[in-house]
């Protein structure tokens, strides 16, 4: 299935330009690799927004990248094909729910 990554400690936070250019400041929530299938071996991250408008109420924005480590080097990738987007969101359900039965054990 995905081999993943979770961040029990401190949070890692990464920098994405808007479209404006302006950098935004995201939460990576997790990371996982696909192992099978037709996109085995891609790496994905799942970020949330660390700045939520305080006309806001609590979002549930979560954002998914392809991703590349280059050295300290980061390059995330829009996902725009629509099967590999739903085999990130299969996958990444799939985690949050073993997650959910680990806590509940």
């Amino acid at each position: 299935m995905a081999k993943e990554e979770l961040n029990a400690e401190e949070p890692e936070i990464i920098y994405i330009p808007d479209d404006e250019g302006n950098e935004e400041e995201f939460e990576v929530i997790m990371k996982f690799e696909v192992e099978s299938g037709k996109f085995q071996g891609n790496k994905y991250m799942m970020v949330v927004p660390v700045e939520v408008e305080e006309s806001d109420e609590e979002t549930d924005e979560v954002y998914a990248f392809r991703y590349e480590e280059d050295g300290d080097d980061l390059k995330l990738y829009t996902i725009d094909d629509e099967d590999e987007w739903n085999e990130v969101e299969e996958t990444f359900n799939t985690l949050v729910a073993e997650l959910d039965n680990e806590e509940e054990a």
